[in-house]
């Protein structure tokens, strides 16, 4: 029974380590924008952009999954 408990014990990790490796990517890219946010000409178009991909993901998502018509 060991290995079992092993087993789950292994499995309870990997969701914290999504979690770390997430955080990461976040820190990593906000540290390289940083820059950019400093100069309101590319904060706006930095948020324009952000805001753009995001509305593109969520009618190409929207689309795909045929969950509303567009």
């Amino acid at each position: 029974m060991v290995a079992f408990d092993d087993f789950w014990t292994n499995v309870t990790r990997y969701p914290r380590y999504f979690v770390t490796i997430i955080l990461g990517i976040f820190f990593f890219l906000f540290e390289w924008l940083k820059p950019f946010i400093k100069r309101p000409v590319t904060a706006v178009a930095l948020i324009a952009l952000l805001v753009s991909g995001a509305i593109f993901i969520s009618l190409t998502l929207r689309a795909m999954l045929g969950l509303s018509p567009v």
